[in-house]
């Protein structure tokens, strides 16, 4: 008998997580390796976050709470949405997860059955198509190339739809490209979903601070008001707040979807950390400048690091609005010999070819589902990134 489920053979392991630990084996060894390759944000969480942690424990609140959060932190995020997007949830209307991640999930689980479609823009986060398969569903993967902005447009989510269609999931900032949705944008897909009212959307707006030169970001819920009955807005602390490791996530839905969704996160992990949910409250609540200056400090390194990449020789390189990535164009390297020998005839080619011979850890674009580019996170010291983006331009530079 096979060790593990069929399920199993769906999915493959985070490619993000393997480059994570290929990267740390290396430095293990020896080796000189700048990680720019990790999705998180290089500062601390903020003192006032920490501080609160800490009374949380000196106070006793270490027991289990409601399964979908605390009382006060869902008002607490009732209140962020109302706030910073004009959306108006009741505290019932909201869960907190254990990250994010475990947010989708619970979405995904809780309603599709075996043959639904979910739709998911390509370049993506590479576990969105995974989440679906695991979740017996089919991803339908209409590609957004650059050219497009690396968005989706009315026309291709038209296409996209069939009957067996449940969810479109929009990641807006997007990660990998940092390619953004304004309200124009969504309401002309959200044109194409009046017609269709079986499908669902999905929006991870968990970058949604992160956004530079005054671009007007908008979510699905608040540029289609219409759509807020079949909308689950999802946000987290993870990247605004520098809270990766504390796994808190939330969202606001119909109160239909937000207790499915409990329902199945009371057989899985039942509530969130009660010390974690205790510092969310106070990232929401609390002074908000400490979100400012790292969205600041990111814009200043994304404006050095998009000219030091299309300054090396086969790399283009658009300058993204949102996250705290860029997402190069590769293929001009693609047919010539590294310096070290290695033949580079694909994006994974490239990416483990700059890792071994310099030293730069990124993650190759076929993991997003868009072969040929590969995703810098430039949220990690200036230092190091500017010596990240240097040993690049001498590995193209070095292609012959």
């Amino acid at each position: 008998m096979a060790l593990t489920a069929a399920r199993l053979d769906r999915i493959v392991a985070s490619p993000t997580v393997a480059m994570r630990m290929a990267a740390n084996r290396l430095r293990a060894e020896g080796r000189d390796v700048l990680n720019v390759a990790s999705g998180e944000p290089d500062f601390p969480t903020p003192p006032h976050i920490r501080d609160a942690a800490h009374a949380a424990i000196e106070a006793g609140e270490t027991r289990y709470t409601e399964t979908g959060g605390t009382l006060a932190l869902r008002q607490a995020v009732a209140a962020k949405f109302r706030r910073d997007q004009g959306l108006d949830y009741t505290p019932e209307e909201i869960i907190v997860s254990t990250g994010g991640k475990q947010v989708i999930f619970n979405a995904l689980l809780a309603t599709l059955d075996d043959g639904d479609e979910v739709i998911i823009p390509t370049p993506c986060w590479v576990s969105y198509p995974d989440m679906v398969k695991l979740a017996g569903g089919t991803p339908v993967l209409p590609a957004c190339g650059g050219n497009a902005g690396f968005l989706l447009s009315p026309e291709q989510l038209e296409a996209a739809i069939t009957p067996r269609t449940r969810w479109l999931i929009l990641n807006n900032p997007s990660n990998p490209t940092g390619a953004a949705y304004d309200a124009p944008a969504l309401r002309a897909l959200a044109d194409v979903l009046a017609r269709h009212p079986q499908v669902w959307v999905l929006t991870d707006d968990i970058y949604e601070k992160l956004i530079y030169d005054g671009f007007p970001l908008a979510s699905m819920a608040q540029a289609a008001p219409e759509l807020r009955a079949r909308t689950v807005t999802m946000n987290g602390c993870s990247k605004s707040y520098a809270m990766t490791g504390w796994r808190i996530g939330f969202a606001g839905a119909p109160r239909p979807m937000i207790q499915a969704m409990e329902k199945l996160q009371s057989q899985s992990t039942s509530n969130p950390s009660s010390i974690g949910q205790a510092a969310a409250r106070a990232a929401l609540e609390g002074p908000q400048d400490c979100v400012e200056a790292m969205r600041l400090a990111f814009a200043a390194r994304r404006d050095f690091v998009v000219p030091m990449l299309n300054a090396a020789p086969g790399l283009r390189c658009t300058t993204p609005r949102g996250t705290f990535y860029v997402f190069p164009d590769l293929r001009g390297c693609l047919g010539r010999v590294s310096a070290g020998g290695t033949r580079i005839e694909t994006d994974g080619d490239f990416c483990a070819a700059l890792l071994g011979e310099e030293g730069v850890a990124t993650v190759a674009g076929s993991a997003f589902l868009a072969p040929g580019h590969f995703r810098l996170s430039f949220a990690a010291a200036d230092e190091a990134l500017r010596d990240a983006c240097g040993r690049i331009q001498r590995f193209c530079a070095g292609l012959r």
